[in-house]
């Protein structure tokens, strides 16, 4: 190892991927010192995540630390272990229990930063191979502290207008020849679900969240898909979920909300003479929701986001995914007991009506 140059160290770390390097560099002094080149991590990330490759995307990078922290950040998928002491009975606080100061929390936190400082960093893979790198600075339509963003359904929508028009350029396309199973008709389709189950298991999305002002960032995404739903809204239409629950406590009155990733396909063409089947990008969003399924507003979001930068986090993914699964299974508990007490006072408003018409008829007839 000592005869060896470190220019051949070099072109060697150079040739791994993230987790590779990572343990290379544990390996000895010599790999130790090379694996410290951002040159070499800025090659990792710009391989996992192609719209890093911008000159405007690396020079943020630089600002906030470098090409290694921002795989340290990114790489591992957000858990949070606070949804098993999740309780129904400590969740269902009536609204008058919590005064304008606890729901929204410290606005002198809010004028710490702004929308501004938040930067989407998008990749969506399908099959290994990068289908759309997208880079959104800023929240859309998000116009000062006192306009009506905070105070709205939170959402960030990446797909425009134009960019839904089967007349512009640019749009994102899957068809036979990058991979995609040949359908002849919506008819078979619905019978065997092939193009489903294959789009549900080849896309991967990457959804990294920088906040410039802070200088962090985290992946917000589950990378592989959390489910999905086939022929909605329409016979066409193809909704695939990703995301992560991220912490809320002291934000919310749940300690958790779900960040919600969704990603629509439509079919424009099945397999025919001189056509491949096709499909056609028409949604990628974010929002939050809470507990209850209600959609959290611009404030509380922005405060979740900026916690969500800082929480914890892991290699693996069946922890994350199993952080996820939790949070539905509580989240399905909660709607069925609020189900149940809906359906009690149902009943009891039921024989109280009786019980007073009966008693009206006994007087009265």
């Amino acid at each position: 190892m000592a005869s060896l140059s470190s220019d051949l160290f070099y072109d060697i770390l150079r040739r791994l991927d993230g987790a590779t390097l990572a343990g290379a560099a544990c390996a000895c002094a010599a790999f130790s010192s090379i694996s410290k080149e951002e040159r070499l991590w800025e090659n990792v990330c710009s391989s996992m995540w192609p719209s890093t490759s911008r000159d405007d995307v690396r020079s943020l990078i630089s600002s906030i630390g470098g090409f290694k922290k921002f795989y340290a950040d990114c790489f591992p998928l957000i858990v949070n272990k606070e949804v098993p002491e999740f309780r129904f009975n400590d969740y269902l606080h009536h609204p008058e229990e919590w005064n304008e100061a606890d729901y929204y929390d410290d606005m002198d936190e809010l004028e710490t930063f702004s929308p501004s400082d938040f930067v989407s960093i998008v990749d969506i893979r399908y099959k290994d191979q990068t289908i759309c790198s997208k880079v959104l600075w800023g929240i859309p339509n998000a116009n000062g502290l006192n306009g009506w963003f905070f105070n709205c359904p939170f959402r960030i929508d990446l797909l425009t207008n134009s960019a839904r028009d089967d007349d512009h350029a640019g749009e994102v396309k899957l068809s036979v020849s990058d991979g995609l199973p040949p359908i002849t008709s919506m008819e078979k389709e619905r019978k065997d679900g092939k193009l489903w189950q294959d789009l549900h298991d080849g896309i991967r999305l990457s959804w990294i969240l920088v906040n410039s002002k802070i200088k962090q960032a985290a992946n917000l995404s589950s990378w592989s898909s959390l489910g999905g739903q086939r022929h909605w809204p329409t016979d066409k239409d193809f909704l695939i979920r990703f995301g992560s629950v991220l912490p809320a406590k002291d934000i919310l009155p749940c300690p958790a909300v779900e960040c919600i990733l969704l990603m629509r396909f439509r079919v424009i063409h099945t397999e025919g003479i001189g056509v491949q089947t096709t499909l056609k990008l028409t949604e990628l969003s974010m929002q939050l929701e809470d507990m209850e399924g209600a959609h959290v507003n611009g404030r509380n979001s922005l405060l979740v986001l900026k916690e969500a930068l800082s929480c914890r986090r892991s290699k693996n993914y069946s922890e994350a995914l199993e952080s996820c699964l939790l949070y539905s299974k509580v989240q399905s508990e909660l709607k069925e007991e609020k189900m149940r007490n809906e359906s009690r006072l149902d009943r009891i408003f039921i024989l109280g009506g009786i019980a007073v018409c009966m008693t009206f008829c006994y007087y009265f007839l």
